[in-house]
């Protein structure tokens, strides 16, 4: 295993411990939750607010939808190589009911999911360049 520095694919999206967490926003004044972090103004319709706070979203969730990635995507996604599928899940957050859209962990077949299935947030590696490890958030199943 690389001795190499693990740092975030995306800066400020997630943190990096044990039990990582995404990083949200919520409106100060109507509290509607958003993933990626809203900062101009509120996407609710009944709310002209422009103030949010930023908010570690839940860990945990259940899968509304899947399907898997039988191609490579295309830049500026960095794939493995050679290209292997993977699986992703749209996933109900417990707390915010909202769905977040996320890769499921390394070795979880698509045929091997379902809807309603519950999931944990996890960290695994993206990509590896000359400086460090880039870490990407991912869903893994808990039942």
């Amino acid at each position: 295993m690389s001795d190499k520095p693990r740092v975030p694919a995306l800066e400020g999206w997630f943190t990096m411990d044990a039990k990582p967490q995404l990083l949200g926003s919520r409106c100060t004044e109507c509290g509607t939750f958003f993933f990626p972090k809203k900062i101009q103004y509120c996407k609710n319709p009944a709310c002209d607010s422009e103030t949010f706070d930023e908010v570690p979203l839940s860990r945990t969730g259940k899968i509304w939808s899947y399907t898997n990635a039988c191609y490579k995507p295309p830049e500026p996604f960095i794939a493995a190589e050679p290209f292997e599928p993977f699986s992703i899940a749209a996933v109900e957050l417990e707390q915010e009911k909202m769905i977040v859209l996320g890769q499921v962990i390394t070795g979880v077949a698509v045929d091997t999911l379902s809807v309603g299935m519950p999931v944990e947030l996890v960290l695994e590696p993206l990509f590896e360049d000359d400086e460090s490890i880039k870490m990407t958030w991912k869903w893994k199943p808990t039942a």
